[in-house]
């Protein structure tokens, strides 16, 4: 694959916002969930780990920082507010709360823009038939395919059209069909699924 073709796809990548207000999205027959709610519902927000605070029509109040090792962020007209160990959904809703009393039906958005702690948690990983296996840190509208370029691509030996991207869930790991060569040789992304912290991407050996 030419670094041409590699810039052409990527170029085609869309982003990922996890947002702590978001509502869930209809799922697709046999995709994973379009915005990964169900890999993230029950991450609790850690120390080291960066969020956006937004407060829909007053910017002034919007804040984008670390969480603190007392586990405190710190927000414009109310000050600290607890987040470390709590979904981004509940850090939201208090913020909201405390809130109230000074601005009119306020809204917020809690959005983990890095994920630093829970460093298991947050990696993805791609093993198999690439050139080189690799644990990558997680970001934010990553995909497979970016995964699997980390890795170096997939090897001579790949059955590329039988990789398989794995993900734990609060209902169990599931696995969903990924079309790596036809992401890679003709650009057909509708396998080139967001990923999750701690998907694994699976690329096997084709059988001689």
């Amino acid at each position: 694959m030419t670094q041409t073709t590699r810039t052409s796809i990527a170029g085609l990548l869309l982003t990922l916002a996890l947002v702590g207000c978001a509502t869930k999205g209809p799922t697709a027959t046999g995709a994973p969930p379009e915005n990964a709610t169900d890999a993230i519902s029950s991450y609790k927000i850690g120390v080291d780990d960066v969020v956006q605070v937004s407060v829909w029509r007053n910017p002034e109040l919007g804040v984008t920082v670390p969480v603190r090792p007392d586990g405190m962020i710190s927000v414009p007209l109310i000050g600290d507010v607890s987040a470390g160990g709590r979904a981004p959904t509940e850090v939201a809703k208090d913020i909201e709360d405390k809130l109230g009393s000074l601005i009119i039906e306020p809204q917020v958005a809690v959005i983990l823009t890095e994920l630093r702690s829970h460093e298991y948690l947050s990696r993805v990983s791609v093993t198999g038939a690439v050139r080189q296996p690799v644990s990558v840190p997680y970001r934010q509208g990553m995909t497979v395919l970016d995964v699997v370029l980390a890795a170096g691509g997939v090897n001579e030996f790949a059955s590329s059209d039988r990789a398989d991207l794995h993900r734990k869930s609060t209902n169990g790991s599931q696995s969903y069909s990924v079309r790596l060569n036809r992401i890679l040789k003709h650009g057909d992304l509708s396998t080139n699924y967001k990923v999750a912290p701690g998907d694994v991407i699976t690329v096997p050996e084709r059988v001689l």
